[in-house]
């Protein structure tokens, strides 16, 4: 079976290194980068890190507005197929790369593979809601990280090749993340364990809206002690163009690794994030979250009590940060970490 897997961003280099590793033992790969995500901080270290082979086609797409980002990426895709006569496209998560791949797939009559189908915010105002629902109703194989995300599917009246199988950001949690972390958080930073907030910041909903940017600043600025914030570009050129100045307790740093990130997180007082993979890997390594955003994918986590919610408004982010404690219950969600061995021999079956 030849299968053309399609990334661009962070998250998704940190999920196709799990699938990858089982796909390649049995399969042919065919690895696309769109080059989404253009900075050698936040795509070649990810590649290093987590063994993912080198991309077998870069397009170098990088930045612009979401139908132009789209736009080149359908074609350079589109022309991939063509090319390479895969069996399968396989896609990952909510980005545009995600729609651009499900489209061009779609267009191109190969059926589609979307590993973290049936995931709903109910917001349609966001970018990945929109790609999430596009690339479910055009999958043949909807691989859902848990239950919530197959009865989301099936109110939308998709159960036909659905199924669940977990998380693959566990599977390189397991392999990748709890042995890399010390005795506490990378000593460059000058923090200690459980002395620091971690914080990122970069959903357009956030980082293109003045107001909300300004206002979790301003409650990261306020918090008891300092916060490591790593600094996606989005976010850098979203605090230059508000004039939005961080308190001298916020810390900006440059994006960092997947190793150190882990490490920063596993370590932290409270982690707090629009992100949602790092909503996920918060839960897992037992450390409190504050989701930065009015409604989340992942509400198991906020089920459980291991996050909340606070949207953007400042006392409600230092409120749930500074009163946050680690519940005495952590059940297990999102699989068993082997959610990758799973997803290639349903594909092959």
């Amino acid at each position: 079976m030849k299968v053309l897997t399609v990334v661009g961003a962070r998250p998704q280099f940190i999920k196709a290194s799990a699938v990858s590793a089982c796909l390649r033992e049995r399969h042919h790969e065919v690895l696309l980068h769109t080059g989404q995500h253009y900075d050698a901080a936040m795509s070649a270290q990810f590649f290093r890190e987590l063994r993912l082979p080198s991309p077998d086609i870069a397009l170098g797409v990088g930045s612009g507005s979401h139908a132009e980002q789209t736009g080149k990426m359908m074609i350079g895709i589109e022309q991939a197929i063509t090319a390479e006569r895969p069996d399968a496209v396989l896609l990952y998560g909510d980005t545009n790369s995600t729609l651009a791949g499900a489209l061009a797939a779609a267009k191109s009559q190969v059926p589609i593979a979307h590993v973290e189908a049936g995931l709903r915010s109910f917001n349609r105002t966001m970018p990945e809601e929109i790609n999430r629902v596009m690339t479910d109703a055009l999958s043949s194989w909807l691989f859902c990280p848990g239950d919530v995300a197959a009865a989301n599917l099936a109110r939308e009246g998709v159960t036909r090749g659905v199924h669940v199988v977990g998380d693959v950001m566990a599977d390189v949690l397991t392999r990748f993340g709890r042995g890399h972390d010390g005795s506490g958080p990378p000593s460059r930073f000058g923090v200690s364990a459980d002395g620091y907030f971690l914080a990122t910041v970069h959903r357009a909903e956030n980082t293109d809206d003045a107001v909300r940017l300004g206002a979790i600043v301003e409650a990261l600025s306020r918090l008891p002690l300092p916060v490591l914030l790593p600094a996606h570009p989005r976010l850098t050129q979203a605090m230059t163009a508000a004039r939005v100045n961080a308190g001298p307790q916020v810390r900006v740093i440059e994006p960092v690794g997947y190793l150190e990130m882990m490490a920063l997180t596993r370590h932290a007082r409270v982690v707090l994030t629009d992100s949602g993979g790092l909503q996920k890997e918060a839960y897992w390594l037992g450390v409190p979250c504050v989701t930065l955003r009015d409604e989340t994918e992942w509400v198991e986590t906020v089920t459980a009590g291991w996050n909340a919610l606070a949207g953007s408004s400042p006392e409600r982010i230092v409120a749930a940060a500074t009163n946050a404690v680690r519940p005495a219950m952590h059940p297990p969600l999102y699989g068993n970490g082997r959610a990758a061995a799973t997803i290639v021999n349903l594909l092959t079956a």
